[in-house]
């Protein structure tokens, strides 16, 4: 095993000790903590599939090693984000909207827009595309995505 590393995720203390501190911080959230909100996409950091937060700003886990991360690195995951009974508003946006189809996007579609949407209360629909564009979606469900944010940022 290699050396142990002090991680907060979603508000909680973990350690971990990988066999590799080049491990990407993704297979540690899935594989060490049971974490599927992030998900294996590309593994290049272009998808967006495994995106998390990392000190409030939206990160590719995929391409992070966890020798990277600072000791006081807050991580928080589509877990963490917000619960069943109190999802996040970019959570209920996307539920309300329905912007879902197959699934695998929306971990990062989520990730990617409560972290914009904190820093932009008002976005344009450009703005919302714009942002939005380094996340890949297959299915064609951009429009319920765009309206869920949207929706989201009148809410926040």
């Amino acid at each position: 095993m290699g050396e142990s590393r002090s991680l907060t995720i979603n508000g909680r203390s973990h350690s971990v000790s990988p066999e590799d501190p080049e491990t990407p911080l993704l297979y540690v959230l899935r594989n060490e903590f049971g974490l599927h909100g992030p998900r294996f996409g590309c593994g290049l950091g272009q998808c967006g599939a495994c995106t998390v937060h990392i000190d409030g700003q939206a990160v590719r886990s995929c391409v992070i090693p966890l020798s990277s991360l600072k000791p006081d690195a807050k991580i928080v995951t589509l877990e963490g984000l917000g619960t069943p009974e109190a999802p996040h508003p970019v959570q209920a946006a996307f539920v309300e909207e329905q912007a879902a189809q197959c699934g695998y996007c929306i971990n990062g579609m989520i990730m990617t827009s409560a972290a914009f949407l904190k820093d932009k209360q008002k976005p344009s629909e450009a703005e919302i595309r714009q942002a939005l564009a380094g996340n890949l979606c297959r299915c064609g469900t951009h429009a319920r995505i765009v309206r869920a944010v949207q929706r989201a940022a009148a809410s926040l």
